[in-house]
């Protein structure tokens, strides 16, 4: 039907946000695993400037961003500047991320939004909900950047050989800067787009969501070990883990159980562009 249709695209715009972040991410041969601990720590610092301390929306709004992009911008320099493989770092801020989230909301969920805030998640313009209308905007901003502009082909670059792009002159450490720098900022979106949805700041919001996020990516076509990444496919990879979980939903299907097919689907899409890149490379 169509309101499930629209359930669906209401419920994918968040993970199709995390999705985003993760191609450009993993599509320079890079990762991020706080995403998910990102999305709900700038969701709360959104929720705790515009309700605890009484701010206006659009300082609430900033405080969601200017949170995930900072998280994102750390991210970046222990990964460039303190030598830290990725998955430590981010793996730290995952746990970081989250325990300051529960730190500001004294382990507590932030309710009372403002109205203007709760639009950003439940308004309807044209009968078209507010958080698949940014997803959409979002991915069709990212996807220019990505496959039109020298930013996205210096990315594309780093990931599928860092030493040529470095002899091309490409400025590894400061671009990879700015793309965890991104990731943040997308996860912060994210945060943005669910908090108001659920009208309130959760601290344990986004929970696993980063596996989601990075199946999704996968499965639209972005090499897990970099070089290779499309928005248009992560966009379909993001629907196609939507309609799955709205599936299992209908079902009935138990959380737990949703949780393993999301790990398979992961394992079986990796699997599926390794025997891929094997078997072109062999040809």
């Amino acid at each position: 039907s169509v309101s499930n249709f629209l359930n669906i695209l209401l419920a994918t715009s968040t993970i199709g946000v995390l999705a985003i972040a993760a191609t450009f991410v993993i599509g320079s041969g890079g990762l991020d695993l706080s995403l998910g601990s990102v999305m709900g720590l700038s969701g709360v610092a959104g929720a705790y400037v515009a309700v605890t301390m009484g701010m206006p929306t659009t300082l609430g709004v900033a405080a969601s961003i200017l949170a995930g992009s900072l998280a994102g911008y750390i991210n970046g320099q222990l990964v460039t500047r303190a030598f830290v493989p990725a998955f430590i770092a981010t793996l730290g801020m995952l746990g970081l991320a989250r325990g300051l989230a529960l730190v500001i909301s004294n382990g507590r969920v932030i309710y009372g939004l403002p109205a203007t805030m709760v639009y950003i998640g439940q308004g309807r313009p044209l009968g078209i909900p507010m958080p698949v209308i940014i997803f959409v905007l979002t991915a069709i901003i990212t996807h220019y950047i990505l496959a039109y502009t020298r930013f996205g082909r210096y990315t594309l670059a780093i990931g599928d050989n860092e030493n040529a792009a470095r002899t091309a002159g490409i400025k590894i450490e400061r671009h990879r800067v700015i793309l965890y720098t991104l990731s943040g900022g997308l996860a912060g979106l994210a945060g943005l787009l669910f908090m108001p949805r659920i009208n309130s700041g959760d601290p344990t919001a986004g929970i696993s969501y980063e596996l989601t996020a990075i199946t999704a990516a996968i499965i639209g076509g972005t090499n897990l070990f970099g070089g290779r990444g499309s928005i248009l496919g992560t966009v379909i990879g993001a629907l196609i883990m939507g309609v799955l979980q709205n599936g299992l939903n209908l079902l009935a299907v138990q959380s737990y159980y949703q949780q393993m097919a999301i790990g398979a689907v992961l394992i079986f899409a990796v699997f599926i562009d390794q025997y891929q890149t094997r078997k072109d490379s062999k040809a």
